[in-house]
């Protein structure tokens, strides 16, 4: 469950960030594909704690990122990064992390920290609608990859892809990336 405090904050990251987005074509499309993928650095602020912290983390991150410098670095929309599910933890072992893709060699000071993502293979898919709901295609896509003979492999990525204070919570999109390896 994430809080409303999350698209505020997540609207003032398009303050600083303007990233081209490919427009949503209305034409249907396959729910999930799998896609080979590059790695690519990450700044991130990792937390331990309920998903209802998630506005004040944002808060931190972005406050952390702009008295470090560091939006120069920045290369492409903000990301959470999902070690464990509320279906499977307690909301205070939850493990997780906001951040950016950021160029090579940036190097951020605590408590920021730069991680790789480097899975070779995720099953991508699009969330259409508010951020609380991305639990039901996060289930959906391990669902759709099981059926298509994967294994889930890595943690779950959301990429934000607009800005939730110029749309309506039923317009938001969220691609979520979870890494798989055949079976």
């Amino acid at each position: 469950m994430r809080t409303k405090h999350l698209a505020s904050v997540i609207g003032v990251c398009f303050v600083f960030l303007s990233s081209s987005i490919a427009a949503w074509s209305g034409e249907e499309a396959p729910f999930a594909s799998v896609k080979e993928g590059k790695p690519f650095p990450y700044c991130c602020l990792p937390h331990k704690g309920p998903l209802t912290d998630m506005g004040t983390v944002i808060g931190e991150f972005m406050q952390a990122m702009q008295g470090q410098g560091l939006f120069a670095s920045v290369r492409g929309t903000m990301i959470g990064v999902y070690y464990n599910s509320p279906a499977d933890a307690k909301p205070a072992d939850l493990a997780w992390e906001v951040g950016f893709p950021v160029a090579e060699g940036a190097a951020p000071k605590l408590p920021l920290v730069v991680k790789e993502w480097k899975f070779p293979a995720c099953a991508i898919c699009m969330h259409k609608g508010a951020y609380e709901k991305t639990g039901e295609t996060i289930r959906r896509l391990i669902d759709w990859a099981k059926a298509n003979g994967y294994a889930v492999a890595g943690p779950t990525l959301e990429r934000y892809l607009n800005n939730p204070m110029q749309v309506k919570p039923e317009e938001l999109l969220t691609e979520i990336w979870i890494p798989v390896k055949k079976k």
